[in-house]
């Protein structure tokens, strides 16, 4: 039983950083499981843009002026389309813009996003002081919206100014979202999860017995010596993290994480800390260091809620080999986000993780230990592939998709043989089960490997190349849809619609949006759909040269930016509750247009 669940748990391993792309380093979220082989994503509430990207001035003076955008949780700017304007042109002598995330974008090309949050210098030639400040920028919504090019105008204060109150976003909303629940669950988590290795689990009755002192003690005193032992220990923690979180914070590493070379060294990191994990070495204290601190830890006695705090205190600096690499692998994540409060927190939750079992051991005694085996290695090595899962993460930046996609094959490969594909021992009904979730993975390298091979990128669709080639362009019949570029000329196709007694479908489409296009050959090209619109006035609204005219027509209507689907009746009135706004799945749009059918 327990190692069906260790094969569960390692098979976890490779699937969690491909469905959560959005959490850690990365900031785009994964799509869902349903769109593994084609994939497409649902509905979802988007901001206005104004909302989504804030634009502010930081600080100004006779030399230069810092802009910093704020940028919400799943939305990106396109570094290519920032531009900046005074009313002086001549004043600004270079605009220094921050390596971007690599991002291939279909209509673009190869291009740089930011996520978050950016800052921009402007090099000035001379004071600009209350002068008008013109920024032109273009973003989209990972979940499939992208927002027309748009300008906003920023006031520079009378006179040089150091500090301007930037638009700052909602602090509670970020805090929320840094420290919430799941990420410390998980930190917790993985803290029970490093006590179940071979350097720990057999020490605890040990170690229990050091910080009792005696064996004739009271439930009660023990678990007061014990938690003494725990919370000086997770405090301990609580302070390291806090520190690299400042230090993090001090050097700007998360804006550096937009570096390809920072990217590379933190990726080599966390693979040198999976070898680690693996056994290639032991990665701990030079011997100058620890040795002094295990003879201080020795002299220190148990038995006292202070003595077997400083034990507690003092067992943070001298990690076992097991502990070090992902603890290691912890702090340069807290590091990146350059958080002291999320830093100790988490960390503090992850020392409560290890902690724990040392609590029950105390009380309990070692019935609630399970015995030591060849599986305490399985745990070890589980936190390895994290580890080298988190590396291909952070590599997937930089990379082309493909080659970032056959990592993950090979990933999975490796995985396959750790979980037992190539096992012929005897084995239980559990033992079974454990082979076919070994042959799952094999078989997920195979399709991941077949799609890199194809030119896919994403480790959830590695397949999306072979089934939408076979899709015939709805872009490339121009005949299905009515191409319209103005309100006056929508409005006569819809009012001919409403003479001709049809329904009307209003498709917003730009040459810059990319939810668009991968729509037109994963949706609109499917023969089951275009038969479902055969009865339908077919109205596409090109909104590629964001006019004047259109963007009063997107305010009008409550739409932020293609792509978007309007459902027209035959009387001419729009089905508001049927409209469709971002990148959706063709079940959902056949849904919808069968309800317009039956009306």
């Amino acid at each position: 039983m327990v190692d069906l669940l260790l094969r569960l748990v390692l098979l976890l391993c490779l699937l969690l950083p491909g469905v959560s792309q959005a959490s850690l380093l990365d900031r785009s979220p994964a799509p869902a499981f349903s769109g593994l082989v084609d994939g497409t994503g649902g509905q979802a509430d988007f901001l206005p843009v104004a909302q989504a990207f804030k634009p502010g001035v930081v600080a100004a003076d006779d030399q230069r002026i810092r802009i910093q955008f704020d940028i919400a949780p799943g939305y990106y700017l396109y570094r290519h389309r920032l531009d900046f304007r005074l009313t002086n042109d001549s004043l600004i002598r270079n605009i220094v813009l921050p390596d971007g995330i690599a991002k291939h974008d279909e209509f673009f090309g190869d291009v740089e996003v930011y996520y978050d949050r950016v800052e921009i210098i402007l090099e000035l030639a001379g004071a600009a002081s209350g002068q008008q400040l013109s920024v032109d920028f273009q973003g989209c919504a990972d979940a499939g919206l992208c927002y027309p090019p748009e300008t906003v105008q920023l006031q520079l204060p009378g006179e040089a100014s150091s500090v301007i109150s930037p638009a700052l976003p909602d602090t509670a909303d970020t805090n929320a979202e840094r420290l919430s629940i799941l990420a410390l669950a998980l930190f917790f988590l993985a803290g029970i999860g490093l006590t179940f290795t071979p350097c720990v689990l057999p020490m605890l009755p040990i170690l229990s017995s050091m910080v009792v002192g005696r064996k004739d003690i009271d439930r009660p005193r023990a678990l007061a010596l014990a938690g003494s032992y725990v919370l000086a220990m997770a405090l301990t923690f609580a302070l390291v993290g806090a520190l690299i979180g400042l230090f993090g914070a001090a050097l700007n590493i998360q804006a550096r994480l937009q570096s390809p070379a920072v990217l590379i060294t933190f990726a080599v990191f966390f693979g040198l800390f999976a070898l680690a994990m693996f056994g290639v070495f032991d990665l701990r204290l030079p011997a100058f260091l620890r040795e002094p601190l295990e003879r201080a830890g020795s002299r220190t006695r148990g038995g006292s809620i202070p003595g077997t705090a400083l034990m507690g205190a003092l067992s943070t600096l001298v990690v076992s080999p097991c502990i070090s690499a992902p603890l290691a692998g912890a702090l340069v994540y807290i590091s990146s986000t350059g958080d002291a409060v999320g830093g100790a927190l988490r960390l503090f939750t992850l020392a409560l993780g290890m902690g724990l079992p040392l609590l029950l051991v105390a009380v309990f005694g070692n019935a609630f230990l399970p015995r030591s085996g060849p599986w305490l290695n399985s745990v070890k090595n589980l936190f390895g592939f994290g580890l080298l899962g988190v590396a291909i993460w952070l590599l997937e930046r930089v990379l082309p998709g493909p080659v970032s996609l056959a990592l993950w094959a090979t990933l999975a490969a490796g995985l396959a043989v750790q979980l037992g594909l190539f096992d012929r021992s005897p084995r239980g009904a559990w033992g079974h089960i454990g082979h076919v979730l070994a042959l799952l993975s094999a078989i997920y390298a195979a399709i991941a490997l077949t799609g890199a091979l194809a030119g896919a990128s994403d480790p959830l669709r590695p397949l999306m190349p072979l089934t939408a080639g076979s899709q015939r362009s709805a872009e490339a019949d121009s005949g299905f849809f009515t191409r319209v570029s103005s309100q006056a000329d929508l409005q006569r196709e819809l009012e001919l619609a409403r003479k001709n007694q049809r329904p009307a479908l209003v498709e917003l489409y730009a040459d810059w949006c990319i939810s668009c296009k991968i729509m037109e050959r994963t949706i609109l090209a499917a023969p089951e759909v275009r038969e479902q619109l055969e009865p339908f006035a077919r109205i596409k609204f090109d909104l590629t040269d964001n006019t004047a005219d259109q963007r009063s027509w997107l305010s009008a209507q409550k739409l932020f930016g293609p792509p978007a689907f309007l459902y027209i009746d035959a009387q001419g009135n729009e089905i508001e509750q049927l409209r469709l706004m971002g990148e959706t799945d063709k079940e959902t749009f056949l849904t919808h247009l069968r309800k317009v059918t039956v009306r």
